[in-house]
């Protein structure tokens, strides 16, 4: 297996946010359930009807280039790629063949070859012996992002479309909920032996980061064996069947002289640099702090895991709740790396419930009630020990839910610890009497029975003893 070497690209397709399609003012609306509702005679291809280019959709595909440090185009024009199929009224569609928007640039180490706009497809549904066109996203206008053919693993394919899925999302350009199909993989994979050129086969539609990776090691363990029989790979178009985990034969794969490719007469070709908006200084003023940008900064100001860090890059609502916390703790690494545990184990933890409905999580969502003041409140009690890890978790669960200062909760859930000296050497005094024979076992050099007796203790006060202190208490009488 390791003489072989596997070569992957992908072609990533997302539809952009836009108030309207990309050819005409039919509103562009991902969630309309009524089929067939926001269509018009342009996106239809009534005859007679002229298309209008979407500018808001050009401005998205530039920030986009200029995110991945890519070239953006001066010239520019659409194209008509010609096929027939139902979910393509016009018998073509919109695209950019020889002059895309943008080229170059790169993201997470892989190199990009192209970024083009076009208009997407309609969307079809297979019932039986019939099938089903709905047109409302016909003419939606659609990003594709082809990459160079450099990636190497399944995992490295889907780690790219992860990352892609963050960006467009920071840039405000698409949703790109794969689940909805408003961002769809295909990747062309090839298999061969050092210093060959592999056949290209391209897996189309694939609708989520767990099948990219399922459907890419398939088919190269597919080609492999194949290869290893002495059967020739044919290039063509092949689906992924979820049930079965396996990829199957769906047509020979076109190459572009099969489109028919040229120049669209009834739109413009565009100069980019007579437009002002679309001039880099101004295109960058609407670039915000971008996903690795933000992960180099939390590394160098708040020295937290990569775990931790990754959970603010894909959640910001998350991130915002984390720096508004931590502006109160000044450079205290301590305390800032304590917030960011409670946060993405114990928060995060709450957050996972509520989504699946568990627990008494109703109504509860997203961050839930949590206010910054209280999580603050919430972490200095923990930091200076007047709760108890436990404690800290079970007040968390109920500002979550409820809301309130932790402060208050603690007073009437009786979460506080104990730390009055008097009253825990009472405690010791019991733990001491009720364990005669651990307590000769530490005397006699075993100190790992300690932490069985401040245990003792801290079932005696039913929690609310502070275990530090009761271990102070322990060593001073025991010694």
């Amino acid at each position: 297996m390791n003489e072989y070497k596997t070569t992957i690209g992908l072609e990533i397709h997302a539809e952009l946010k836009t108030k309207t399609k990309m050819f005409c003012n039919c509103r562009n609306n991902p969630d309309e359930l009524k089929p067939n509702f926001n269509i018009c005679p342009v996106c239809m291809a009534h005859p007679g009807t002229l298309p209008v280019i979407n500018k808001q959709a050009v401005k998205n595909v530039l920030k986009v280039g200029l995110a991945l440090n890519a070239n953006l185009a001066d010239f520019t024009e659409f194209d008509r790629k010609n096929y027939f199929y139902p979910d393509i009224p016009k018998g073509y569609q919109i695209s950019q063949y020889k002059y895309p928007l943008v080229s170059g640039g790169q993201l997470k180490g892989v190199e990009i070859t192209r970024v083009h706009l076009e208009e997407d497809t309609a969307a079809s549904s297979h019932s039986g012996n019939y099938s089903l066109i709905n047109y409302n996203r016909a003419g939606v206008p659609l990003m594709e992002l082809v990459t160079e053919p450099v990636i190497e693993t399944a995992k490295q394919a889907g780690d790219f479309a992860r990352e892609l899925q963050l960006l467009l999302r920071y840039l405000g350009v698409s949703d790109a909920n794969m689940e909805k199909g408003e961002m769809r993989v295909e990747a062309n994979i090839s298999v061969s032996k050092t210093g060959e050129l592999g056949t290209k086969v391209e897996i189309k539609n694939l609708n989520s980061f767990k099948v990219v990776e399922k459907a890419v090691d398939f088919e190269v363990n597919r080609q492999i064996k194949a290869l290893e029989k002495g059967e020739e790979i044919l290039q063509e178009t092949r689906g992924w069947d979820d049930n079965r985990a396996i990829t199957f034969s769906q047509r020979i794969k076109e190459g572009s002289d099969d489109y028919r490719y040229f120049p669209d007469p009834d739109l413009p070709k565009l100069k980019l640099s007579e437009i002002p908006e679309f001039a880099e200084a101004e295109l960058r003023k609407e670039i915000p702090e971008l996903p690795e940008e933000k992960r180099e900064r939390y590394r160098k100001n708040f020295g937290i895991k990569d775990e931790d860090i990754e959970s603010y890059v894909v959640d910001n609502k998350l991130a915002e709740l984390f720096e508004a916390v931590v502006d109160n703790f000044s450079d205290d690494k301590a305390i800032i790396k304590l917030a960011s545990n409670y946060l993405t184990s114990d928060l995060v933890g709450l957050m996972k419930l509520a989504r699946r409905g568990g627990g008494n999580m109703q109504g509860a969502e997203g961050l839930g009630k949590i206010e910054s003041q209280n999580f603050v409140a919430l972490i200095k009690l923990a930091q200076e020990g007047k709760i108890s890890s436990r404690g800290a978790k079970d007040i968390l669960s109920i500002m979550y839910v409820e809301g309130g200062d932790p402060n208050e909760i603690a007073e009437a859930k009786s979460l506080f610890q104990q730390s009055d000296e008097g009253e825990l050497q009472k405690i010791i005094d019991q733990v001491i009497a009720e364990n005669p024979s651990v307590v000769e076992e530490y005397k006699g050099g075993k100190e790992a029975v300690l932490g069985f007796l401040i245990g003792q203790g801290m079932k005696i006060s039913k929690g609310s003893a502070n275990p530090g202190k009761i271990g102070e208490l322990l060593k001073k009488s025991l010694s």
